[in-house]
């Protein structure tokens, strides 16, 4: 069967992730791996990053965290910060996974379910720096903490960590939120409990606001090679994923290759230069299930196409094909069908 491959370095990869922790060093990697690690797949990535040192992995929701955790074999830690049922914070507490809480409702479900089990859950709580992004209002802060202390006083719970999302909006902005955080970690410290993870940044702060970071950061694409829309290059970053199609048959002059709509390609994208074994050349349309390539001098089918890679043909990244239709490059590569093969090498 004819189909496109998405094929990703592991050895990039780990370059990414060292570039990375050298970058936001003497802070800590937490590797986010929502989406399916980007779309790159979730398997490879967690062993591979697990064999380049990293300690600790975010899986956004308890279902994706659980899958981390059942492929490391270390002392690893994993955080899931997504609201959850009873049932999947229960499965979170039998398999060791931290929970990141920022609502009073949740706190006390968590709560409930580790008295029921008889385990004491890790927490990290989230106040609201102003993103409204699922977190605890300052005026509401101190009540909320008095409520995990009482918890972590019954030995049903430890706060580990504080932690938020920032707008990134602007840098002024961003230096309020960071005002607001560290007010809610001295609340916390009066309160009597000692977090030892301190974490406000994502990928873009913690790459370029070394001021705004805590003891962990939180990086999910820039490890995989995808920079931020509208951003600058990153040094020492390149995309880990080709995705190469081959060309199914010639049409009056063009190249029709296998992949279209259907597989997750963007029919807006119509009009993008990709590279081909003769240079760049006009992707003109984006059908259902196929696309179609201005052609070349002795083109035939089971020619490679490359429409998105590290650019050493000179295709367009995942980002800069995001920016030419108002999206962010981890959506290129997270809406690509199961029918786009994913091969590491």
């Amino acid at each position: 069967m004819i189909r496109p491959t998405l094929q990703i370095s592991r050895d990039q990869f780990r370059t990414n992730i060292a570039a990375v922790e050298r970058r936001i060093a003497p802070s800590a990697l937490m590797l986010v791996m929502k989406d399916d690690a980007y779309g790159h797949g979730l398997g490879w990535a967690v062993e591979e990053a697990a064999d380049a040192g990293v300690t600790w992995f975010g899986g956004y929701d308890i279902r994706t965290a659980l899958r981390i955790r059942r492929l490391l074999v270390g002392s690893q830690r994993v955080l899931a910060w997504a609201t959850s049922t009873d049932e999947e914070i229960a499965e979170a507490l039998l398999h060791d996974i931290d929970l990141g809480i920022g609502t009073s409702e949740y706190l006390r479900r968590v709560i409930a379910q580790a008295q029921s089990l008889g385990r004491r859950a890790h927490v990290h709580l989230k106040i609201d720096t102003g993103l409204r992004r699922n977190g605890v209002l300052p005026t509401e802060w101190d009540g909320f903490v008095a409520e995990a202390r009482a918890a972590e006083g019954a030995g049903t719970l430890e706060v580990v960590g504080v932690w938020s999302h920032l707008a990134e909006a602007s840098d002024p902005e961003d230096d309020e939120a960071q005002q607001v955080f560290l007010a809610a970690v001295d609340a916390v410290r009066r309160a009597g409990s000692s977090p030892e993870l301190l974490h406000l940044t994502a990928s873009a702060a913690s790459w370029w606001r070394p001021e705004l970071r805590g003891s962990l950061s939180r990086v999910g694409a820039f490890c995989y090679g995808i920079r931020s829309a509208d951003g600058p290059e990153l040094d020492g970053i390149r995309p880990i994923a080709t995705l190469s199609v081959p060309v199914v048959h010639v049409d009056d002059g063009d190249a029709v290759i296998a992949i279209g709509s259907f597989d997750g390609l963007p029919s807006t994208l119509a009009g993008i230069e990709v590279g081909t074994p003769a240079g760049l050349r006009l992707l003109r349309e984006v059908d259902a299930t196929t696309s179609i390539v201005a052609g070349w001098p002795g083109m035939q089918p089971g020619d490679q196409v490359r429409v998105l890679g590290p650019g050493d043909q000179g295709e367009q990244s995942a980002t800069t094909l995001a920016e030419r239709i108002g999206t962010v490059g981890e959506e290129i590569l997270t809406r690509l069908t199961p029918r786009v093969r994913r091969t590491i090498v």
